[in-house]
């Protein structure tokens, strides 16, 4: 009788249960797809791993030649929270559009281009999808842009010789097509009605403008065509804040501030509308970010931070994350603690952004929720490759 050999008598006894488990919480998100196509035990690993170590906002880094032709490239970089981990993702094809112009995105998750004759704009979690039309009846440079529901709005940033360069338009998704019978932005946003100036958050309802150097809000609603305002942020014993921004965090209403003085810093602050009062509200402190990370932030010169333009936000779920514009390669990363909790902050390391990208390539942020629905469709439909890098 033959003997079997050691292979086939001692078979490798399969991994499954709590080792099985304990194994895939520590895989990248990008290595969960494949993992959960396995078999029905690896699948329920998959879910519990999730579970156990929660899906995070991923902060994407877009790049662009900073000279015409701005092409982009077919290669963008992610950020995974939850592994802390950087990812390649490559595109089979670059992106949309046919005609060249700037690639610019707008309340983290909206990533678009606009010529004076097309505009082409990407929501997606992975910008897979482009859709292109028409530009705009207006021609603008560093409009206000914002996605709201199933509208895109336009505004400002009009062209001196324009009858109207504060005007508001909006693009109707499902049909492809502008209505341009808004009202103007508020007299307010005179001198400062593009998006160097301005920070703009959306959700699936209104959008909010507000003015970085004062903090005063607006608030403009695409179904009933009104603005609504001016808000102003009250915060107690803070007369020290030069640079705002805000965002949505979930649902949210988020505050940045940079404070200057002798002990600069960037605090962050949940906000409530009181329509009453006239007023956005400071609901609760959220937190603030650690000395020895804002000494980071800041220039290597010494130069402090502390203007109307030096500090950029984009933030989706529980995190936010704030970057040196300046800079893009120091971006810091909040974790806001559930029911009130601790807020967690790091550094993002730097592993894409280097001398050659700063001085070639337009950097571009974004930061959007990312599903295993999503990468499976980006993998399987798409053609997208993702390595770790």
């Amino acid at each position: 009788m033959l003997k079997k050999s050691s292979e086939e008598a001692n078979p490798e006894a399969p991994i499954h249960g709590d080792i099985l488990d304990s194994i895939v919480t520590y895989l990248p998100l990008i290595h969960l797809v494949p993992t959960s196509q396995v078999s029905k035990s690896w699948n329920r690993g998959v879910s519990t791993s999730i579970r156990v170590n929660r899906i995070k906002p991923w902060l994407f880094l877009h790049t662009q030649k900073t000279r015409p032709p701005y092409s982009t490239t077919t290669t963008t970089h992610a950020f995974d929270p939850r592994s802390h981990l950087w990812i390649k993702i490559t595109r089979p094809t670059p992106p949309p559009p046919p005609h060249t112009s700037p690639l610019r995105s707008s309340h983290s998750t909206l990533l678009y281009m606009l010529s004076p004759f097309k505009f082409s704009f990407s929501t997606d979690p992975l910008h897979a999808a482009w859709h292109t039309v028409d530009a705009p009846a207006v021609w603008r440079t560093e409009p206000v842009v914002a996605l709201v529901g199933h509208h895109v709005v336009v505004a400002g940033g009009g062209g001196e010789f324009e009858d109207d360069p504060m005007s508001v338009e909006m693009l109707d998704t499902r049909t492809g097509t502008w209505d341009s019978s808004c009202p103007s932005m508020p007299e307010a946003f005179q001198y400062c009605k593009t998006t160097t100036w301005l920070s703009v958050a959306a959700d699936s309802d209104k959008m909010y403008v507000t003015d970085r150097s004062t903090s005063t809000t607006h608030v403009f609603c695409p179904n009933t065509k009104t603005w609504n305002g001016p808000y102003t942020v009250s915060i107690d014993n803070h007369h020290d804040i030069c640079n705002f921004a805000t965002g949505f965090a979930g649902d949210r209403l988020i505050l940045v501030g940079v404070i200057i003085g002798e002990v600069e810093g960037v605090k962050l602050w949940e906000l409530k509308l009181n329509g009453e009062t006239s007023s956005l509200e400071c609901f609760r402190e959220i937190g603030e970010m650690p000395k020895q990370l804002v000494e980071e932030m800041i220039n290597e010169d010494g130069e402090s931070f502390g203007n109307a333009t030096s500090v950029d936000v984009n933030m989706a779920g529980d995190v936010v994350y704030v970057s040196n514009k300046s800079n893009p390669g120091k971006v810091f990363l909040c974790e806001i603690g559930d029911h009130g909790g601790a807020c967690d902050w790091r550094r993002v390391p730097n592993v894409v952004v280097d001398d050659d990208v700063r001085l070639r390539e337009r950097v571009v942020l974004t930061c959007c929720n990312v599903g295993l629905g999503d990468l499976h469709r980006a993998m399987v439909v798409e053609k997208m490759e993702f390595s770790v890098k």
